[in-house]
């Protein structure tokens, strides 16, 4: 077995599938581990090196032989280049997004296979890795700081809880009134998480609130709605395209599982990502309605999201020479499956 992890070139990305304690697991098994050098993972690469791992030019998985399987996390730099390799990564390509399909465009015509992370699922399908807690922790976050008058750029915070406590010197004068759908779930945990450490009140709705389909006139009661609900068939509408004009106590949404150019977008009054320079988009001017879309929110917090995720996919990154079973067949077969 040939493991390269890839380095990630899309800015502000600092996290890292694969940790070198997970590594030197790897290699103790007699397996390849080759690591991309980078000099913004969080992770340095001399430690990747004293593990046991060969280390590589940023950029070279393209020259790695056939049999390797490519680790990465977010987007490959986009060109038309086939891609013959099975790469490990999170599509985002099996809900109808125009960049997916030009990725997938890619892997069939170099005879490749998407390992898509969001789709690696045990046999109840639940994911078995995931950002999800932290992409909910640093989402509720920055929604609550742009509910506070906030809405500047932001950058890598140092732990979880410096970003409360940045965040607990701006709330005072009232604690928001916040809704959150998904609330059981990874993402909506670690939302609850970020607001209970800032004394945010908090409405927690998950499955049985929102079984009848909507309409929904309790988010525009709130100040924040959190929505942690990825975007799949079935799932309802939570905000109207016409919320702004409505009547509403709603300022800001925080649309953490972000995915709208999805065709089941439930919160369809924006219709691209925002970032980390212009962290909310405002979509109605009076009264204010601002948007948080940032699509990498476990980046604001490298080193425990990394750790946690890592933690996670490593007892099945140690099956990779069982690709035709569990979680690995099952994510073959999601890709093979497909069809735009």
């Amino acid at each position: 077995m040939h493991i390269w992890m890839r380095a990630e070139t899309r800015p502000n990305e600092r996290r890292a599938g694969l940790l070198p304690d997970g590594a030197a697991a790897l290699v103790a098994r007699g397996w390849t581990v080759t690591v991309e050098d980078s000099p913004t993972r969080i992770v340095p690469t001399a430690d990747y090196a004293a593990a046991g791992c060969r280390i590589a030019r940023p950029g070279t998985w393209t020259k790695a032989p056939v049999d390797a399987i490519i680790l990465g996390l977010k987007e490959l730099p986009a060109d038309d280049m086939p891609l013959r390799h099975r790469h490990i990564m999170f599509g985002h390509a099996f809900k109808g997004q125009p960049e997916g399909q030009v990725l997938l465009d890619r892997f069939r015509a170099g005879g490749g296979t998407l390992l898509d992370l969001e789709y690696l699922v045990d046999d109840t399908g639940r994911r078995i890795a995931a950002f999800g807690h932290w992409a909910g922790y640093a989402g509720a976050a920055l929604s609550l700081r742009a509910w506070a008058g906030q809405t500047g750029p932001v950058d890598i915070c140092t732990s979880a809880e410096v970003m409360a406590e940045d965040l607990r010197n701006l709330l005072t004068c009232r604690a928001p009134r916040v809704l959150i759908i998904g609330a059981l779930g990874r993402v909506g945990q670690g939302a609850a998480a970020l607001c209970a450490s800032v004394g945010a009140r908090v409405t927690a709705w998950d499955i049985s609130e929102t079984a009848n389909g909507g309409p929904f006139p309790e988010v525009l009661s709130h100040d924040v709605f959190l929505n942690c609900i990825l975007a799949a068939p079935g799932v309802p509408v939570f905000v109207p395209r016409d919320a702004g004009t409505k009547p509403r106590t709603l300022r800001v949404i925080g649309d953490i599982a972000c995915d709208p150019n999805s065709t089941f977008n439930p919160v369809p009054v924006y219709d691209h990502v925002t970032s980390w320079q212009a962290p909310t988009r405002r979509v109605h001017d009076t009264p204010p309605l601002d948007v948080m879309a940032i699509d990498n929110l476990p980046s604001l917090l490298p080193e425990e999201s990394s750790k946690d995720f890592a933690m996670q996919l490593l007892p099945h990154l140690k099956r990779l020479d069982r690709l035709d079973e569990g979680v690995w067949s099952r994510a073959a077969e999601k890709f093979r499956g497909y069809r735009s």
